[in-house]
């Protein structure tokens, strides 16, 4: 219990001290009435593209699972993860949606597993990209520069693992099966484990399914810079699609660095700050954060919702599952 509170914690405290700074910064009620000001019909089309953007995200998943799963099971299961992600501590939403996926397909929840982190790793790619693509048209900031640069040279550093994981499979097996050897119910289970893990980083050796997969995260990336864009235009008439970019890029970067479920404070402070250096009215810019949070939250919680009731499941018995697969696994 005390160590589960000491890796909550420092999440938490970012999380508390960003929330305290936004609340001393802003005047919540001209944030609440910039909400109620703001343009509807922009704001109309940024919420369709945040469906679209859902059922872009699923498409996304399912080709680095070769398109085995059911598209109906992937965008459901995407969105169960992204919900369990919300409301449930250390991101056990991409472990609930490996376990969750693999109850409803032949695929092991080792062999999904691998492509989450996939996923995420390019996702933070993206990030950086963005911000990185954004930063010299709003600020002269070397440090910023500096971080998104590490950022990336991160990202390839993980993919170029993961690629060479893929291509030693059998090296990698037989090192482990070596090393294993005086423990045999290790290497009998783990065995099973590692194998089903990097059969599922064999995407990475499918150059044609990559490169799919590299395209359809393109234009999901893509998307979400429209959406953004119009959720700020629709509070800033004076946005332009720089807004858009940089938004992104920093909200990304503020839902991944360790906070409260949901990322509570982090993506608000990100979010919002980056509108602030662009010229907007702080009040404002934590309306369009708001306005983010609210889609996101509507989203998976309907398609969320759904995907748990279609497998019988509620919040309170998956963290109580994923919270014993967690401590399994360390």
């Amino acid at each position: 219990m005390n160590k589960a509170i000491w890796r909550w914690l420092p999440g938490a405290l970012i999380s508390l001290l960003l929330i305290a700074l936004l609340l001393r910064t802003v005047d919540l009620p001209k944030t609440f009435q910039a909400m109620a000001q703001a343009d509807g019909r922009l704001l109309a089309l940024a919420f369709l593209l945040s469906l679209l953007w859902l059922a872009l995200r699923a498409i996304v998943w399912r080709t680095l699972l070769r398109n085995r799963p059911a598209y109906r099971d992937v965008l459901f299961t995407a969105a169960e993860g992204y919900l369990l992600n919300n409301f449930l501590p250390f991101r056990l939403g991409e472990l609930g949606r490996a376990l969750l996926l693999s109850r409803k397909t032949s695929l092991s929840f080792s062999a999904i597993l691998p492509t989450i982190l996939v996923e995420r790793v390019v996702d933070l790619g993206f990030s950086a990209l963005f911000l990185l693509s954004a930063i010299p048209f709003v600020w002269n900031a070397g440090m910023a520069r500096r971080f998104g640069v590490i950022v990336v040279i991160l990202v390839l550093l993980g993919l170029g693992t993961f690629a060479l994981l893929a291509r030693a499979s059998h090296q990698v097996l037989a090192l482990f099966r070596k090393l294993s050897q005086r423990w045999p119910r290790l290497q009998r289970i783990g065995g099973r484990g590692l194998e089903a893990f990097l059969s599922g980083l064999n995407v990475l050796n499918e150059g044609r399914v990559f490169l799919l997969f590299l395209f359809w995260m393109t234009l999901n990336w893509l998307l979400a810079w429209l959406a953004y864009f119009l959720m700020a235009q629709a509070y800033f008439p004076q946005a332009t699609p720089l807004w858009g970019l940089f938004g992104l890029g920093a909200a990304a970067f503020g839902g991944a660095i360790p906070s409260l479920p949901g990322a509570i404070g982090t993506f608000e402070g990100a979010f919002a700050g980056a509108l602030v250096l662009l010229g907007g009215d702080p009040s404002t810019a934590l309306a369009v954060a708001l306005t983010a949070r609210l889609y996101n939250y509507f989203n998976s919680g309907v398609f969320g919702a759904i995907g748990l009731a279609r497998d019988g499941e509620s919040l309170s018995h998956l963290y109580t599952q994923l919270r014993t697969l967690r401590n399994s696994m360390e």
